[in-house]
């Protein structure tokens, strides 16, 4: 267990992408090693980068195109396509609970449906979804600018959810990101090896 009573991860990794094609390029290598049924929970400051990870988990896995941050409708499915990549590979649903106040909330949204034939992708999800799986990847987004006195401007916020409207920033902005990967439960008892992800991103 943690300092905070939560299972400590099994792995982590710390890698630094310098732009919006780096952080896309790490969802495309994440993709390689997702199956029907994992969990990816994503955290960070508004504007960190989670949609733009999520739009290249989508390119990796091989769904329908056209994926942006689910906040106004909660939850979008992204139909594996048949000519796609990965043909007959599972679908992908983004969630944003950010509006979300409780992992009961969570249930009433019924992700159980589509969990076991999906790869289920949480943004805002930390300490809402972790009861939908015993295995997980946490995935924390970091701007490198502003963090100290704009997360301290949204009460602290930072990458374990809640934010302000002063934080909207451009998913897509080229500036560095530092980006920690870890991994929970059997699924993730070691970092999977993703096409050199281990040595950090291609410039």
């Amino acid at each position: 267990m943690s300092g905070t009573g939560r299972p400590a991860a099994n792995w982590e990794v710390t890698l630094t992408a310098t732009t919006a094609d780096q952080t896309k390029a790490l969802g495309r290598r994440v993709a390689e090693v997702l199956q029907a049924g994992d969990l990816l929970v994503l955290s960070g400051e508004l504007g960190a980068g989670k949609t733009t990870f999520t739009q290249g988990l989508g390119e990796g896995l091989g769904v329908r195109a056209g994926i942006i941050s689910p906040t106004f409708v909660l939850v979008r499915i992204h139909p594996n396509l048949p000519d796609g990549p990965r043909p007959g590979g599972p679908d992908l649903v983004h969630v944003d609970a950010y509006r979300l106040g409780s992992a009961a909330e969570i249930d009433d949204i019924d992700l159980e449906n589509t969990m076991d034939s999906s790869v289920t992708v949480v943004e805002w999800g930390h300490d809402r979804v972790e009861h939908l799986s015993e295995s997980r990847l946490e995935i924390d987004l970091h701007r490198a600018i502003g963090l100290g006195s704009a997360t301290e401007a949204a009460g602290g916020a930072g990458a374990t959810g809640g934010a302000s409207g002063t934080l909207d920033f451009d998913d897509d902005t080229d500036e560095p990101r530092t980006i920690v990967v870890r991994g929970y439960g059997p699924r993730w008892r070691s970092a999977p090896a993703m096409g050199g992800f281990e040595g950090g991103l291609p410039c």
